[in-house]
């Protein structure tokens, strides 16, 4: 089984705000897939479905953005999912709003979220797909939890897609081929 991790804050006041791409993916996921996200389990909101001919749980922790480790370490623990079955969706201030990186370990690179997974789970190795936001021109709370330009939100309705398709490379060809395809990749 893979575990489908998006990244963000629950409450309508963070909807579609920058720091809240991961959930923005999972919706699309969920939609394309029929998966719906209506359980509320280990510390999020959570739903069962198959992609790619593989069992997958989609999940969107409700511990806020900074604690979603918790979230997280439940459901590995309790479907006992390997860190290569991981994927971690969330979004990246060091990247061009248009770009996904996907690694397959590393620091946190300062960001709350994924510093919390990684204490968690005691180890930098599980996939992550990195959504660019942009560097801030401000300060970086009120940045992130900001929302995004209707020229942004044209851009990264395309990135997402691609995102959905990165999680389904990931899944049916391995991660190694879905970083040759989309790192590098500049959506307009």
């Amino acid at each position: 089984m893979h575990i489908i991790v998006g990244l963000g804050n629950i409450g309508a006041k963070y909807e579609h705000t920058r720091h809240n791409v991961g959930f923005d993916v999972i919706d699309l996921i969920s939609k394309k897939y029929n998966i719906d996200i209506n359980r509320e389990k280990f510390k999020g909101m959570c739903g069962f479905g198959n992609i790619c001919n593989e069992k997958c749980m989609l999940l969107k922790p409700s511990t806020y953005m900074n604690l979603s480790g918790e979230s997280v370490i439940e459901a590995v623990n309790f479907y006992k999912i390997p860190n290569e079955n991981i994927i971690i969706i969330y979004d990246d201030i060091s990247l061009d709003i248009g770009k996904i990186r996907i690694k397959t370990k590393g620091s946190s690179g300062g960001h709350n979220g994924i510093k919390n997974i990684i204490c968690n789970l005691n180890s930098e190795e599980f996939t992550r797909i990195k959504i660019g936001i942009d560097s801030p021109n401000k300060e970086l709370v009120s940045y992130v939890l900001g929302k995004f330009s209707k020229q942004q939100k044209e851009v990264l309705d395309k990135v997402f897609e691609i995102s959905v398709e990165a999680v389904e490379n990931i899944i049916d060809k391995g991660v190694q081929q879905a970083m040759n395809k989309y790192n590098g990749l500049k959506i307009q």
